[in-house]
């Protein structure tokens, strides 16, 4: 069975940034599995609440 990505695998400032851009958030579900994961893992990095906006900003309009 394939772990749902909601359920404990999304970084809680992930999670809260993608509320705030409804884009983002459908642009983030309609990815596959293993992009959802690359995406996820490009946020361990962020440390300030304002660049994990930017980066969540970002994701629908560069397509990663």
């Amino acid at each position: 069975m394939e772990k749902n990505l909601t359920n404990g695998e999304v970084p809680i400032g992930f999670a809260m940034a993608l509320a705030q851009n409804m884009n983002s958030m459908q642009y983030f579900s309609s990815l596959s599995p293993d992009k959802q994961r690359s995406v996820i893992g490009r946020t361990r990095g962020i440390k300030s609440k304002a660049e994990m906006q930017a980066f969540v900003d970002s994701i629908s309009s560069i397509g990663i």
